[in-house]
């Protein structure tokens, strides 16, 4: 079986599809796929689907879901299936348990590559760093579980994955800017700056790619906006980090161009001490 998550669901056996139509019973579906071989009590099913409000007949109506993801698995698997189904979606005491390898649901792929990708960072391999966090974001083709309606426990999941994203985009192009590509990153940090309005890692990695580049206004000029920003919107100053490398570009200072060189963290952490 291969699944995804994401993005839209998908979930794949023998080149056909065992994700069903309805809503619920694909929101049942995700939840399995996020927790691949581990066994799911009742009451944690119950609360992705309905929350606090659980009607009478939750019990049967959650049976109901079950047998209609064995039938869409039983379709699937082919000859035998619906027994075979039983054993793939199987039932333990006080739950369920999709047994499928985690390898097979895109997300462990992601978090492996993610691993390597910091391990080769933290060691000063930015080629390599740089490769493996592209390849664990190619995994993704929007949102996760962007067509799949979210409950409590699917909400913090997805909101950690975004998240994970999101650091990993940072990481991918603090390797980029140790390995000098500086310029070919503008566009993509531009975008990102106007997306994430207060992110300031992203706004130092924009800053440091225009300065790099020979663009020192417009390098001081990302960071007055985003203290503009952050005055009106939160009260609040740019951290003592972002202050510094915002003085080291007024002094010129000749570390912020150095690419290469000894093993160091992200354009952020460099200006925390």
């Amino acid at each position: 079986m291969e699944i995804r998550v994401l993005g839209p669901l998908c979930g794949v056996v023998n080149g056909g599809s065992v994700v069903p139509s309805a809503g619920k019973p694909r929101q049942v579906f995700a939840l399995f796929a996020l927790y691949p071989g581990r066994v799911l009590p009742v009451s944690m099913l119950m609360e992705e689907v309905w929350r606090a409000e659980l009607p009478p007949s939750a019990m049967t109506t959650l049976q109901t879901y079950i047998m209609q993801l064995r039938r869409c698995l039983g379709r699937a698997l082919g000859a035998g299936g619906s027994e075979r189904a039983k054993s793939v979606l199987a039932t333990r005491h006080g739950g369920y348990v999709l047994q499928v390898p985690s390898e097979s649901v895109d997300v462990f792929a992601y978090e492996r590559l993610v691993g390597l990708g910091q391990e080769a960072f933290d060691r000063g391999e930015d080629e390599r760093a740089a490769s493996l966090f592209r390849e664990a974001l190619g995994l993704w083709e929007g949102p996760a579980l962007v067509d799949v309606r979210l409950g409590p426990i699917m909400e913090i999941e997805v909101m950690r994955l975004e998240e994970s994203r999101l650091v990993t985009v940072e990481r991918r192009i603090d390797a980029d800017l140790r390995l000098g590509r500086h310029a070919e990153l503008i566009s993509e940090l531009v975008d990102l700056i106007a997306r994430h309005p207060q992110h300031e890692g992203l706004h130092a990695q924009a800053m440091l790619s225009l300065y790099r580049s020979g663009r020192q206004a417009s390098a001081l000029d990302v960071y007055r906006r985003l203290r503009g920003r952050l005055i009106e919107e939160l009260g609040v100053e740019p951290s003592p980090p972002l202050q510094r490398l915002h003085q080291a570009m007024l002094a010129v200072d000749p570390e912020l161009d150095v690419v290469a060189g000894p093993r160091r963290g992200s354009t952020f952490d460099r200006y925390a001490a």
